[in-house]
């Protein structure tokens, strides 16, 4: 069910949240992640419940760990939300229940990081079962997580029967996501970036049936240019990759899809800003050499095919825009796409580097969507069901 249906007036609500935040020195760097939240809370707010909110924090496996603790956003968040946020050093027992009942209504409790339990991760039916007891009501809005079977995001909900629903932020990712699976408006552009193609396989194999154009940058590309017969140097390569690459470009080819692969590469001798750069063919990079961007040719291409597209979805940044030597593929992508946005096109950017990248580079309110989550819509979009919103719907 969705949370626009429901009222929580005198309840108390156990909503997961993804506040999987950067922290560095005790600041939050990037709040993004808690203000995409920050509807679903104040709902419970306004209706006159009390949100209890649950969250992980990086990977403390399984064990107490003071910089993984939740306890510096709670400043962050009453500064958001306006009313005041409390804050219990645990996340089940009797401790946590006690302050649950003495959080009044219109307030909010943050518990303690989930992953302090390795319960969590192994969605331990007791764990969630103790999480349930603090509440009234369950709201998933964690989509970030959604792809994980863990206690919280999925074996909590069992718990709640006909209480349970998805918030604001879980509903907005799969609209979105739907736009580009179930109906995409064609000429349909999917862009595939990153370093890896082990990690793109099962999405690109998905994508191969519905897409027009598919543009490969990043690492990736140059196993797929090695599967071609093309010498890459040192750049990176899935050598136990390069035959599913071969079966790939079939595939495609079978399909009517044009894989479009960089036709120059910006190389450098060193991965750092210093190096000794060219530009030179994608498919005769010299030994010492390594490809870091893709070049102004490929970039020309891929802007032109990107100014006819109706629908774009693009993962994974052309390079290695974290220096800025190396930034132009991705920030000349992001700015067609923006502009393609402009003139009516709809474009959903993947989470993960291609969010980052596109914050980066100042183009996040010209897109149709970014998504919050990077491997939850990387699995959705390889057809696998969500844990996470499986366990509300079912």
């Amino acid at each position: 069910m969705h949370i626009q249906k429901k009222n929580y007036l005198n309840k108390s609500v156990l909503i997961r949240v993804d506040f999987n935040v950067p922290i560095k020195d005790g600041q939050i760097t990037d709040q993004a992640r808690m203000v995409a939240a920050l509807p679903s809370i104040k709902k419970v707010l306004e209706d006159g419940g009390k949100a209890i909110l649950m969250s992980h924090l990086g990977r403390p496996k399984g064990e107490k760990k003071s910089e993984f603790s939740l306890k510096p956003l709670v400043e962050e968040l009453h500064y958001l939300l306006g009313v005041p946020v409390n804050f219990v050093e645990d996340c089940i027992g009797p401790v946590v229940e006690q302050a649950v009942k003495e959080t009044p209504f219109g307030e909010v409790l943050l518990l303690e990081n989930l992953r302090f339990y390795s319960e969590e991760k192994k969605g331990d039916i007791s764990f969630a079962q103790s999480l349930s007891k603090l509440a009234d009501e369950y709201i998933n809005d964690a989509f970030g997580t959604a792809h994980r079977a863990h206690a919280s995001t999925s074996v909590v909900a069992q718990f709640f029967q006909d209480k349970k629903a998805f918030g604001f932020l879980m509903a907005k990712e799969i609209e979105n996501a739907r736009k580009i699976l179930e109906s995409p408006q064609k000429p349909f552009v999917a862009i595939m970036g990153g370093a890896k193609v082990s990690d793109k396989i099962l999405i690109i194999e998905n994508l191969l049936p519905l897409v027009d154009h598919l543009i490969i940058g990043g690492g990736m590309a140059y196993t797929f240019i090695k599967a071609q017969g093309g010498e890459i140097g040192n750049s990176l390569l899935e050598e136990d990759r390069v035959e599913l690459c071969n079966k790939i470009l079939a595939k495609a080819k079978e399909k009517g899809v044009h894989i479009h692969l960089p036709e120059d590469t910006l190389v450098a001798d060193a991965f750092a800003e210093e190096a000794n750069k060219k530009t030179i063919n994608s498919r005769e990079i010299p030994h010492g050499y390594m490809g870091l961007d893709i070049g102004q040719e490929a970039i020309k291409k891929y802007v032109h095919i990107i100014q006819d597209a109706q629908s774009i979805l693009w993962n994974g940044p052309m390079g290695v825009f974290e220096m800025k030597s190396y930034e132009t593929g991705t920030l000349e992508l992001a700015k067609a796409i923006a502009k393609q946005t402009e003139e009516g096109a709809y474009s959903l950017i993947g989470g993960g580097d291609s969010a980052a990248a596109i914050k980066q580079l100042g183009f996040e309110e010209k897109v149709s969507y970014v998504s919050t989550g990077g491997g939850a819509l990387l699995t959705y979009f390889e057809g696998n069901g969500l844990p996470g919103i499986e366990a509300i719907t079912k």
